[in-house]
């Protein structure tokens, strides 16, 4: 099982955080070990002092593929999420600086919150999800699959031009504006629509 992450999907995210706007998706992977075991809390690493939450849609992928059309990506996911990519901030700036890979701060353990899945169908038209992240019940970030620079069905398709997707494979499609710091003590609780995918503790 892989996850896919796409960084910069948000044109307000990137810039909050000083990027260019990407002409072409910005992929990264996730380890399955960076994935947060269900009703733990998170624990800030002894590595940084400036992890951030990223609130994003997940899509789970339902069956195998290779080169897929974008008119066809639809068949190959049925279900989608929610969760959150820790990021250690302070490393990622520094790896950034010389140039290296972001994987220690992007994939190290328990960064990756994946949070309950909602049949699509449900969840009506996907270019306008609305979703959102609570830190200490009030509202930090809020986005909508609208405004994705890339949406789902195009980026399977591009993704699927480098990585052979797979059954249980996951795809973050990016975050939207407002991520932050976490501290000792916080809690944070993701919602689509108003619908409850997750709640985590950190320590």
């Amino acid at each position: 099982m892989k996850i896919i992450c796409v960084g910069r999907n948000y044109k307000k995210h990137a810039e909050e955080l000083n990027n260019e706007i990407p002409k072409e998706p910005v992929l990264f992977i996730k380890s399955d070990n960076s994935i947060l075991q269900k009703r733990n809390p998170f624990f800030i690493p002894e590595f940084s002092n400036d992890v951030h939450f990223e609130v994003e849609l997940i899509v789970k992928i339902n069956k195998s593929g290779k080169h897929i059309s974008e008119k066809f990506a639809h068949r190959y996911y049925d279900e989608i999420g929610l969760g959150i990519d820790f990021t250690a901030r302070d490393l990622q700036n520094e790896l950034k600086k010389k140039g290296l890979p972001w994987e220690k701060s992007k994939s190290f353990d328990g960064s990756c919150v994946v949070g309950k899945f909602i049949n699509k169908d449900e969840l009506g038209d996907l270019k306008n999800i609305t979703f959102s992240l609570h830190k200490n019940e009030v509202r930090v970030q809020e986005g909508n699959s609208g405004h994705m620079l890339c949406d789902i069905d195009a980026l399977i398709a591009y993704i699927s031009k480098y990585f052979t997707l797979k059954i249980g494979d996951l795809i973050f499609t990016g975050t939207p504006e407002g991520v932050g710091k976490v501290e000792n003590g916080d809690q944070l609780k993701g919602y689509i629509q108003d619908d409850l995918c997750f709640k985590v503790n950190i320590k």
